[in-house]
């Protein structure tokens, strides 16, 4: 599989970082493999020094993306399996690129921020192919591939959980697994049928090329609807969409910090992705007609995790719930179907991934130095670490979106995007921005406020290695409050393509939606 990733990167321009992003965590892993189990710090420095390269790979891909275009950049399309007209076809835009980007931050800073208690190897191990098969899935444009590395990524996520997790880690890691599991069958069934049903209506060779399926539009509408279906199960799963989100909480809460950074900041976002880049793209008029479904789902899931993080009595269960009302923001900007309101989703996107993965860092932290997460046993520690309880501040008014910071960026555009195609479903989300307030400042005032007693005023102030761990996600978080136009304008250009598409093909089909007799004929 590596070599002939690496082989994929002589085509397109001189230097195509597109499958290096892929295979430079796997040729990481595969070091470790060799490598003595008793040189942990070793494994560490192998496993932060591959993450940060694969970094730094995503910070000169953003370098030499040409702002202002709409298409496919960085592409590569070349034959696999030739008789099935599968092939590894990579390629990115604008609304790929910083999720890309996030993934190249994430990982090194989780890596980093806490070391495994045992089996070591294994630990860096998963965590590089965890970052292979994320990466995989923002770059693939072969529905083949995109599912591949979209089954991929469960693996070492099941063993972080199961193996470094906590508490009941075992039911939590299987839940994840057969949930989500149960989810992709539907996925698997629906690459397959759209596959042979596009080369049924275009009349060419089998491809599963999603951009030339995308393009040509040639499945029936009912046919692409209930395709859409079968995606939209596979997606929903993975964000999670209520009510298929009864995995996460125990998920979260079950798994070691690194597990958690990156299952909130990441993993999720391969749902939320998935919906744009197959749901949307592929399945246009599908997408339009289900969007009143996809929104009321999206509604229901702000208010009903805003509602369920303000009764939590574990603190990384209230951040876990608020990830249930963050991607409920993110499918209402999705399914708006404007400009304003994908672009919104998107930054969303980043924007959660920047500060709930701060929030669980920091939950990690106070979990080390206290052994609990009970917010009833908890109190004061602003007293006993007033920078600890700062950065904590920080993270939490950009997770309830204050002005200047990166969180009412991306509210802000989606509330303003769905405004325009989604007026009630607006109004009601609304709400959730005020219920996030409630439930993160009520459980800040019970666990940094008040009178430090007992163990609590022994609590460690923040260490200047794990201020520096978090350093790069506040500057993220600032910038992006106070400066998200170079963001939006590499987003941008791709929403509006996707919303042009989505509006000529609608359009389209449901003027030319085929009699029931010629849709009973294919």
């Amino acid at each position: 599989m590596v070599s002939t990733l690496l082989a994929a990167a002589g085509s397109g321009p001189a230097f195509n970082v597109l499958p290096w992003l892929v295979g430079l965590p796997v040729i990481g892993m595969v070091i470790l493999a060799f490598m003595p189990n008793a040189r942990d710090d070793a494994l560490r420095i192998v496993a932060v020094a591959t993450s940060a390269a694969t970094g730094g790979l995503a910070v000169y891909l953003l370098s030499e993306f040409r702002t202002g275009e709409a298409g496919f950049q960085f592409v590569i399309n070349r034959t696999w399996v030739e008789a099935l007209g599968i092939g590894w076809h990579f390629g990115i835009d604008g609304i790929s690129l910083f999720l890309i980007l996030l993934t190249g931050l994430l990982f090194p800073l989780s890596i980093i921020a806490v070391k495994p208690d045992h089996d070591a190897k294994l630990y860096y191990g998963s965590m590089l192919l965890l970052m292979a098969g994320c990466m995989g899935v923002f770059v693939a444009l072969d529905l083949v591939l995109f599912f591949l590395f979209f089954e991929l990524v469960l693996v070492p996520m099941y063993f972080l959980i199961g193996m470094w997790g906590h508490g009941n880690r075992t039911y939590a890691a299987l839940k994840f697994f057969l949930q989500t599991m149960f989810g992709s069958a539907f996925m698997f069934v629906g690459i397959v049928a759209t596959a042979f049903l596009h080369q049924r209506g275009s009349g060419g060779p089998l491809t599963f090329d999603l951009v030339k399926i995308a393009t040509d539009q040639s499945i029936a509408t009912t046919s692409a609807r209930w395709l859409f279906l079968a995606f939209a199960i596979a997606f929903a799963v993975k964000v999670p969409i209520f009510p298929l989100h009864t995995w996460l909480p125990d998920a979260h809460t079950e798994a070691p910090t690194a597990g958690s950074v990156i299952l909130a900041g990441i993993l999720l976002k391969l749902g939320t992705y998935g919906l744009i880049r197959i749901g949307l793209f592929v399945f246009p008029e599908a997408s339009h007609y289900f969007a009143p479904l996809m929104l009321t789902l999206g509604v229901i899931g702000i208010l009903y995790g805003a509602i369920c993080s303000a009764m939590q009595p574990d603190l990384k269960r209230v951040v876990a719930f608020s990830s249930v009302a963050h991607l409920g923001f993110i499918i209402l900007g999705i399914f708006s179907i404007t400009v304003q309101g994908l672009d919104g989703g998107v930054v969303q996107m980043i924007n959660h991934g920047i500060s709930t993965p701060a929030l669980f860092i920091l939950i990690g932290w106070i979990y080390e130095r206290r052994h609990t997460r009970m917010i009833d046993e908890l109190g004061g520690l602003q007293r006993a670490a007033p920078i600890f309880a700062g950065f904590f501040t920080v993270a939490m008014f950009s997770s309830i979106g204050l002005p200047g910071l990166n969180g009412f960026v991306g509210e802000f555009l989606t509330l303003l995007g769905a405004f325009k195609t989604a007026r009630w479903w607006a109004v009601m989300a609304a709400s959730g921005v005020i219920l996030a307030a409630v439930y993160l400042l009520w459980a800040y005032q019970r666990v940094f406020h008040g009178p430090a007693v007992g163990e609590n005023a022994k609590f460690r102030e923040l260490t200047l290695f794990e201020g520096a761990v978090l350093v790069p996600l506040v500057i993220a978080m600032f910038f992006i409050g106070l400066y998200p136009k170079p963001m939006v304008d590499r987003i941008e250009p791709s929403v509006k393509a996707l919303v042009t598409h989505i509006g000529e093909h609608s359009n389209a089909d449901v003027k030319d939606i085929p009699a029931p007799q010629a849709e009973a004929s294919e």
